[in-house]
C-alpha cells in the first residue's frame, strides 16, 4: 500500500488492497523525485535497455500505420505474429508450435503472467518459485487467491530434495526463470530436465519465464524449454520483445502453451483488453524476421558492460559480486556491511545518489544483495560504482 493512502473497509476489493506497490517501479519514482528536486542520480535500477528500438523495426511500425493496421485484431493476436513466431522456434530450436492453436499475443510478457496465473491457481493452490524472483510472481499468485511457495535457489542451487520438499497435493505450478532476474544465473538443461521429472510425477505445470532468452554471454546459447518436451501438456513459456529488440514501451508478449489452455487465456483477453495494438503486432513480425544483427551488437555491449561492473564491484573491500551468465543485473553480496538491503538501498539512493533495488523485495535469499541493472552506459556504470564505493568507505 501507498504510504498515506487510507481505504474505506468494505468499498474495495480485499485482495486488490493487499497487492503492494511494484519495489522496482517504486525505486525508480523515489529516484525520479530526487531528479526534479535537482539532485543527480546514477539510475541502475529499472530492467529496461538503454538502447533504442532497431530503426527496422520502427518503420515496420509506421508502413503499418500507414497501411490501415489501426484497428481490433483477433484475441488471439494478428495470425501473421503468431505465425512468425511458430516459424523462429522452428528456425532456432527446431521446435513446432501451431500457430492456430497454441500461441497468444499479449499486450507485454507481463499481462501473460497475469492470465496465466489466473487461468490455471483457485484460492488455496500452492505454485513453487524458485528465488530470489520477479516480485510480480508473488503478487499475481496471492491475487488469485494461490500461495506462494518459495524455494531458494539461483544463489545456492538447492537440490532435487529441496524442491520436493516444497511440493504438496496443492501445487498447481512451478515458475522458473532463466536467464533470471535479479541474478542473472542461467539454469542448465539437466535442472529444467528435473523439473520436468517433477511436473510429470507430481502433476503440476512448468511456467517458464524466457523474457531473458537472447541475453546470454560465455559459453551460454539462447535456449528453451520447449526443446526438451514432446507436448505442451504441462508447460508453459511466456516471452516477449521488451528485452532483447529494446522495446519495452510497445507492451507485446506472448505465451506458448497448450490448446486448452491458450483458449482460457483467449477468454481472458475477450474480456479484458480485447488485443494488442495492431501496428505494435506487424513490429514484432518484422522483429523475428528482419535483421537479428542489433540484437547481437547489444549483447555484446551488455557483455562488455557486464564484466566491467563484476571486476569494479569485487574490488570494493565488503563486495562480493559473482558473474552472471545473463540477463542484464548483477546481484552482490553486501553482507558484510551488516545492514539490511532496504536500509542499504535507501542510504544509496539518498546519500550517494545511486538507485537500486533492494534484494529483498526478490524473496527467500535475497536479503542482503541490491540488484544493480547494467542496462546503462559504461560512464554511469563507472560513477555509480565510484560512488558505491566512497560510500562504503566512509560508513
Amino acid at each position: 500500500m501507498v504510504a498515506g493512502d487510507v481505504f474505506m473497509v468494505g468499498r474495495f476489493s480485499k485482495r486488490v488492497i493487499s497487492l503492494k506497490p511494484s519495489p522496482t517501479l517504486s525505486m525508480a519514482e523515489k529516484a525520479n523525485r530526487l531528479r526534479r528536486e535537482g539532485k543527480n542520480i546514477i539510475k541502475l535500477d529499472i530492467g529496461e535497455p538503454d538502447f533504442d528500438t532497431p530503426q527496422y523495426i520502427k518503420d515496420a511500425c509506421i508502413d503499418a500505420l500507414k497501411s490501415g493496421y489501426t484497428h481490433y485484431t483477433s484475441s488471439r493476436g494478428l495470425l501473421e505474429l503468431r505465425e512468425a513466431i511458430a516459424e523462429y522456434y522452428l528456425k532456432y530450436f527446431k521446435v513446432e508450435v501451431d500457430a492456430e492453436s497454441e500461441i497468444i499475443v499479449t499486450p507485454g510478457s507481463k499481462f501473460a503472467i497475469y492470465s496465466v496465473l489466473q487461468s490455471i491457481v483457485d484460492s488455496g493452490d500452492e505454485v513453487v518459485v524458485l528465488t530470489p524472483a520477479w516480485p510480480t510472481y508473488i503478487s499475481c499468485i496471492t491475487l488469485f487467491g494461490g500461495k506462494p511457495v518459495e524455494v531458494p535457489y539461483y544463489l545456492n542451487n538447492s537440490d532435487e530434495e529441496s524442491i520436493k520438499s516444497a511440493i504438496s497435493s496443492r501445487t498447481k505450478a512451478l515458475m522458473i526463470n532463466s536467464p533470471n532476474n535479479p541474478t542473472g544465473n542461467v539454469l542448465s538443461r539437466d535442472y529444467f530436465k528435473l523439473i520436468l521429472d517433477l511436473a510429470e510425477d507430481y502433476d503440476f505445470y512448468v511456467i517458464s519465464d524466457e523474457i531473458y532468452r537472447l541475453l546470454v554471454y560465455d559459453d551460454f546459447s539462447p535456449f528453451t524449454i520447449l526443446s526438451l518436451v514432446d507436448s505442451l501438456d504441462r508447460v508453459v513459456v511466456i516471452d516477449g520483445f521488451s528485452k532483447a529488440y529494446a522495446m519495452t514501451g510497445w507492451r507485446l508478449g506472448f505465451t506458448i502453451a497448450s490448446k486448452q489452455l491458450i483458449n482460457l487465456l483467449v477468454r481472458i483477453q475477450q474480456n479484458s483488453v480485447t488485443c494488442p495494438a495492431a501496428f505494435v503486432q506487424i513490429a514484432g513480425v518484422k522483429a523475428l524476421k528482419g535483421d537479428q544483427g542489433p540484437v547481437e551488437r547489444m549483447v555484446k555491449e551488455y557483455d562488455a558492460r557486464r564484466k566491467f561492473l563484476v571486476d569494479a564491484l569485487n574490488s570494493i573491500k565488503g563486495v562480493k559480486c559473482p558473474r552472471p551468465g545473463g540477463a542484464f543485473y548483477v546481484f552482490p553480496d553486501f553482507s558484510a556491511l551488516n545492514m539490511n538491503s532496504m536500509e542499504l538501498a535507501e542510504m544509496l539512493l539518498l546519500k550517494a545518489g545511486v538507485c537500486t533495488v533492494p534484494g529483498s523485495v526478490f524473496g527467500a535469499g535475497g536479503e542482503f544483495h541490491l540488484r544493480i541493472s547494467y542496462a546503462s552506459s559504461i560512464e554511469n556504470l563507472r560513477e555509480g560504482v565510484e560512488r558505491i564505493r566512497t560510500f562504503i568507505e566512509n560508513l
